[in-house]
């Protein structure tokens, strides 16, 4: 094992991660107060029953006092009542309890989750993280609203038993009291180990559950490839180790019950063994044989469920590890602890200064070097080169997905990492080449980002974007639902949907990452269309390599290898001959003497 696996299997086994729930258990209070109450009087109840019953036995029976007798079952049914009213209000002030934890837990969770930076989500797999928020929230829930009760109560009857016994029969009791140790540490070795397994179960689960998300998102290209038996195949696999992995948190878990009630239960047979010579020796009565025998019972039972309790919370600490790792992840792009203001009014003045960058997942391989220019107010500039030149990291940069390694990206003026990200990104709208649309109606997708928005502004919005002709014509106008990912859409169609969000976000700025690149020429026409007006008087930055979309910008950036290698319009760069000509001629091809027809 390493020194780093050293350190963290110490952290994890000095941790309690079951004790970040005690600030969500502090918010119900009241609550919480009640369930122990009705949970301290079940236990007390109980706990008084075998004084009853050694009454009875050394006073009723033995004095042949029916009416004595009458009493005590009459008391006994009084306490029954009473042990099933408090039991009922117990269930549900905890089951109340767990749910509202658990709503809280997931809630929390998934805000913070929200505000990490894409180096998170490089490098964790998105399906792993809603198991999380799902299956390990479940697992919690069943602790806090049910078994943590359950061990609660055990341990209250437990230690009241064994008090109980004390007081009945001292010299039995120190027989019981030598014999905990022996239970005891079993029941911790076992913990430990049951843990650690459930947790590598958690994460084999949360594995299966990450690749099968991922291939039911993607159901038509695994069907085009006929790729379903490799995908069952590969999927069967994650799932059998998941499986194996819980069986053997689970054989662990039984041989954990197994010792524990072998233990426990050979100890009170052995102690009572003792008590009853005591009773024919005539050195103690029946009925302080028969209580001190009801309080073994239950301090026994108790024990027992305690070990079996055990093994469940020690599945929630696993789970709950899980979650205080996303809960901990610190994400490296947050506010500063004084924002600056944004100057008003936003003219969408950018600018990059020696900017040089790498991704945290390639460290060694530098995105961009030395990067430098401006952009000024409502100026297009158009940004080529090619693939893995660096382009769609100038955007990631400007929105402060990242942050530069050394040099400064201004917008008006200011360092962008002196302002709120809310700030920030509410002067930037953005229609990304692979749109998101999300399953819900065409209004909401619009209106994302926008959520106060009224329907005239959406439909404004749309109509500006070329978007309203086509959602009238569906089945229920600006309410139809678009499916997941906006299956029910044409590539076409959605891009003018982002096309109508960014209109209705109207940032100063507007970045254009390849919009029309995918679509047919009906479409493109349409979008382009579109486009042209969301470009007006804003400041426009395009990665394109559309001809349409070039010749229209005020200055072309021509990015190799990080770096900026030719600035400058269409026809100069053409004309001189560099890498911006070189590639538009491989891209132009079949139309080449068309393309330089426009240069003149």
């Amino acid at each position: 094992m390493s020194e780093i696996d050293d350190i963290e299997q110490k952290r994890r086994r000095s941790l309690k991660p079951l004790g970040r729930l005690i600030p969500y258990l502090k918010r119900y209070r009241g609550k919480v107060a009640a369930a122990l109450f009705f949970l301290t009087l079940a236990a007390a109840t109980t706990l008084a029953l075998p004084l009853a019953v050694r009454r009875m036995l050394d006073h009723g029976f033995q004095n042949g006092e029916s009416g004595l007798i009458n009493s005590y079952f009459s008391m006994m049914i009084v306490m029954a009542v009473v042990l099933a009213l408090a039991s009922a209000m117990r269930y549900y002030y905890v089951i109340i309890i767990g749910e509202r934890i658990v709503t809280d837990l997931r809630r929390d969770v998934f805000a913070h989750v929200a505000t990490l930076s894409p180096s998170f989500f490089d490098v964790n797999q998105s399906g792993e993280i809603v198991s999380r928020l799902t299956a390990d929230t479940t697992q919690i829930k069943s602790v806090v609203g049910a078994t943590a009760s359950t061990a609660l109560r055990n341990a209250i009857l437990c230690l009241g038993a064994m008090a109980m016994m004390i007081y009945t029969s001292p010299k039995l009791s120190i027989l019981v009291l030598a014999a905990i140790p022996i239970i005891v540490f079993p029941l911790v070795a076992f913990g430990r180990s049951v843990r650690k397994r459930s947790r590598a179960a958690q994460d084999m689960l949360a594995a299966a559950s990450a690749f099968a998300g991922e291939t039911i998102a993607a159901t038509r290209t695994v069907q085009a490839f006929n790729g379903e038996p490799a995908a069952t195949a590969r999927y069967g696999l994650a799932v059998e180790d998941a499986y194996n992995a819980a069986r053997g948190a689970t054989r662990t878990r039984a041989m954990l019950t197994g010792v524990a009630i072998s233990l426990i239960f050979g100890s009170v047979v052995a102690v009572l063994w003792y008590g009853a010579q005591n009773v024919l020796a005539g050195t103690m009565s029946a009925g302080t044989l028969g209580q001190f025998l009801l309080y073994s019972v239950i301090a026994a039972g108790s024990l027992g469920s305690l070990s079996e309790v055990w093994g469940e919370l020690a599945q929630a600490s696993g789970a709950a590890e899980r979650l205080t790792e996303l809960l901990d992840e610190v994400s490296p792009i947050a506010t500063p602890p004084a924002p600056l203001p944004m100057p008003a009014p936003a003219l969408g003045r950018v600018g990059f200064a020696d900017v040089h960058f790498a991704y945290p997942t390639r460290p060694g391989k530098s995105a961009l070097k030395g990067l430098s220019f401006h952009v000024a107010p409502g100026e297009t500039v158009a940004i080529v080169g090619p693939s893995g030149a660096g382009k769609s990291t100038v955007f990631s940069l400007l929105l402060r997905f990242y942050d530069p390694l050394s040099g400064k990206i201004t917008l008006d003026g200011i360092d962008i990492r002196e302002v709120t990200l809310q700030a920030l990104r509410s002067r930037i709208a953005i229609v990304p080449q692979d749109v998101t649309i999300f399953a819900a109606s065409v209004h909401d997708n619009i209106a994302f980002g926008t959520p106060d928005a009224s329907r005239e502004q959406v439909r404004a919005a749309a109509i500006a974007a070329q978007a309203d002709e086509f959602i009238a014509r569906l089945d229920e106008g600006y309410d139809t639902p678009t499916g997941e990912r906006g299956i029910t859409l044409s590539g076409g169609q959605r891009q003018r949907i982002a096309i109508a969000r960014a209109i209705l976000k109207n940032a100063p700025v507007l970045l254009l990452d390849e919009a029309t690149s995918a679509l047919d020429a009906e479409s493109e026409t349409l979008v382009q269309k579109a486009i042209d007006g969301l470009m007006k008087d804003r400041t426009t930055i395009v990665i394109a390599h559309r001809l349409a979309t070039v010749l229209k910008a005020d200055r072309i950036l021509v990015l190799d290898n990080g770096r900026i290698a030719e600035e400058g319009t269409h026809q100069s760069l053409i004309h001189h001959g560099g890498l911006y000509a070189k590639l538009a001629r491989l891209q132009f091809e079949s139309g080449a003497q068309d393309f330089m027809a426009a240069a003149k």
